[in-house]
């Protein structure tokens, strides 16, 4: 297996970034959602950084490539979340395509590196 520093790959720092992004526009969130979407909203947005980087130091190719797939799916729910944000017209619009269109970019890196960390031994 090839080692990776984690704070030197780009799906890391991007989805440290988007990280950044999320908790800004939740700070923009309705009262009301504090426990709902911007509970979740937050959880996923530190899920994605916080498993590429766990699975970085995991022995195997193939054990690395399972944390990638659970980031990736964090970012899935992510996504989801902020459709319903799009739905009940939650803050700004430009911002929450913006989001979505860094959460979409993300999903096919991840996708990509695990796809390259699978074919690595």
């Amino acid at each position: 297996m090839i080692k990776h520093n984690f704070k030197k790959l780009t799906i890391w720092t991007d989805a440290m970034n988007l990280c950044d992004i999320v908790y800004k526009y939740t700070e923009t969130l309705p009262d009301k959602e504090k426990y709902n979407l911007v509970n979740q909203l937050e959880k996923c947005a530190v899920s994605i950084p916080s498993n590429i980087s766990e699975g970085s130091g995991k022995r195997t190719n193939v054990h690395f490539a399972e944390f990638l797939t659970t980031a990736l799916t964090s970012s899935y729910e992510m996504e989801t979340q902020l459709l319903i944000c799009e739905r009940r017209k939650y803050g700004n619009e430009i911002e929450l395509q913006n989001i979505l269109n860094k959460v979409e970019v993300l999903q096919k890196q991840i996708s990509n590196f695990r796809d390259i960390i699978l074919t690595k031994k």
